[in-house]
């Protein structure tokens, strides 16, 4: 069976440990479970004919139609909580929309040798953070790269990520939640960080929080 198949599926017998789990946020909701990447490559996309991965809009109809909803208090949680899309208002709810309009064929993130690469196949940029973006000058703050649509970028990389640890570097500024030294952050369209008007990306309309777990 093909992990993408079903969302938020469990892994079978038999299949390889996952080597991240994703979480898809809109604003500061959490939208359906986390999903486990057994696959070095994972599709995520909201609109992909015949696509296999992580399919954001088959979250959105699986928490939409679910009766039991619960709010989440911020990202970085892993708890595996269904919640409802867009319930922040009018406004709010028409500016999640126009993005997830714009996630189109989305990303990939591929595993490599030497760290996590993610691809941009949509036709709208895509803003990234992780710890080891952010050097080698974290006085700086928060750092948040732009992906431009057809390019990639090696947004995770273990080197770096191991003389993070050995160093014991303080979290950069401008964080929001819970700290996790192996999490990367994505935003659909829509930057954030001291050079865009939302400051934290629970600001920012549709978003993922990539767990790692095969680096720590």
């Amino acid at each position: 069976m093909d992990p993408g198949t079903s969302v938020g599926s469990s892994s079978s017998c038999g299949r390889r440990s996952h080597w991240c789990s994703v979480a898809y946020w809109e604003q500061r909701t959490r939208v359906g479970r986390l999903y486990p990447a057994h696959e070095p490559s994972l599709s995520i996309f909201y609109d992909l004919p015949q696509g296999t991965g992580l399919c954001l809009g088959q979250l959105n109809a699986v928490a939409n139609a679910s009766n039991g909803h619960h709010h989440d208090g911020g990202a970085g949680h892993r708890g595996n909580r269904s919640h409802r899309a867009g319930s922040g208002g009018s406004s709010t709810g028409s500016c999640v929309q126009r993005t997830r309009n714009k996630i189109g064929y989305g990303i990939v993130l591929s595993q490599e040798p030497d760290g996590v690469w993610v691809y941009n196949r949509s036709h709208h940029p895509v803003f990234v953070h992780s710890p080891t973006l952010d050097l080698p000058n974290p006085v700086r703050g928060l750092t948040v790269r732009r992906v431009m649509p057809g390019y990639s970028l090696k947004v995770f990389d273990y080197d770096k990520s191991s003389w993070i640890l050995q160093q014991g570097m303080e979290p950069p500024g401008g964080l929001e939640g819970p700290y996790d030294p192996h999490s990367v952050r994505i935003s659909f369209a829509k930057g954030w960080g001291p050079c865009y008007s939302r400051q934290f990306i629970t600001s920012c309309p549709c978003w993922v929080e990539v767990l790692l777990n095969t680096h720590r």
